[in-house]
């Protein structure tokens, strides 16, 4: 088993529908552009409230990468 290096960002995703939703749009956006995407930890969630209804969540997530 060979070792491996890693790099960890901060990335804020957001969704009108949910906080998992958040956390898919704000991967699938990374993942356009960073290779090796191997795991996230979510750090916060909030949200808007409208009218005393949820209308917009954000999730903060660390996402750990393998460098080449």
């Amino acid at each position: 088993m060979s070792a491996h290096t890693y790099k960890k960002i901060e990335l804020v995703g957001s969704s009108t529908e949910s906080s998992d939703k958040a956390v898919e749009n704000a991967l699938a956006k990374a993942k356009e552009s960073i290779r090796n995407i191997d795991w996230f930890e979510v750090m916060e969630t909030r949200g808007h409230v409208v009218e005393g209804r949820i209308a917009h969540w954000q999730v903060v997530l660390k996402v750990g990468f393998r460098l080449d």
